[in-house]
């Protein structure tokens, strides 16, 4: 059997046991998901990559000095220690709450509903992505963090709790008002997020 068709699990304990190429398995499978989450906190790509590489050598060297709990996804816990690098750093810089939008394109709701079929569909779709994603930033950090974890990292509202220490009722709680606050945005400014 490929290295590939096992579990996240499997594949922690073939490397705790010493087999080198299943952290590597790993790390392709999760790379995507995880450089997404951190790029979208600190919106700077060479340090979305520095904190990416320094995220996965914690992860290596949590497995291997046996750190790691099985206590949930293993994406979750890589996903924590990549919150808990953002946090690192914007400290070490004093610098919490101070991220720059200018590099900054990508998708947020990415659902089948948006399906592109022409060259306008798909300008119109980044626009209404690109404005979506703006007001994102103006939502509190509590409530930008559960959308960002949910629609972006993917994760459920249980994952959600678990990576903020909170109950899954106050995760599905900040994303009603994050709704709630996005569409007064919405209204304020005047926008159309409609296309067809």
């Amino acid at each position: 059997m490929k290295a590939s068709g096992f579990s996240d699990h499997e594949l922690v304990k073939q490397f705790i046991k010493g087999n080198q190429s299943s952290v590597e398995t790993l790390i392709k499978r999760h790379k995507d998901k995880v450089y997404t989450y951190i790029f979208l906190m600190v919106k700077n790509e060479h340090l979305a990559n520095d904190i990416f590489q320094d995220t996965f050598i914690k992860v290596i060297k949590s497995l291997e000095s046996g750190k790691y709990q099985e206590n949930g996804k293993f994406i979750s816990w890589v996903i924590r220690i990549a919150h808990n690098l953002i946090i690192d750093y914007f400290r070490k810089e004093k610098q919490i709450k101070t991220y720059s939008n200018d590099e900054y394109e990508t998708d947020l709701f990415n659902s089948n509903k948006f399906s592109e079929k022409t060259i306008e569909d798909n300008i119109i779709h980044d626009q209404v992505c690109n404005d979506v994603r703006k007001l994102v930033d103006f939502l509190p950090e509590e409530q930008k963090e559960v959308v960002l974890l949910r629609h972006y990292v993917g994760l459920s509202f249980k994952d959600i709790a678990e990576q903020t220490n909170v109950s899954i009722n106050t995760a599905l709680g900040r994303m009603r008002y994050a709704l709630i606050n996005l569409r007064k945005l919405i209204e304020e400014r005047n926008l159309s997020l409609t296309y067809q």
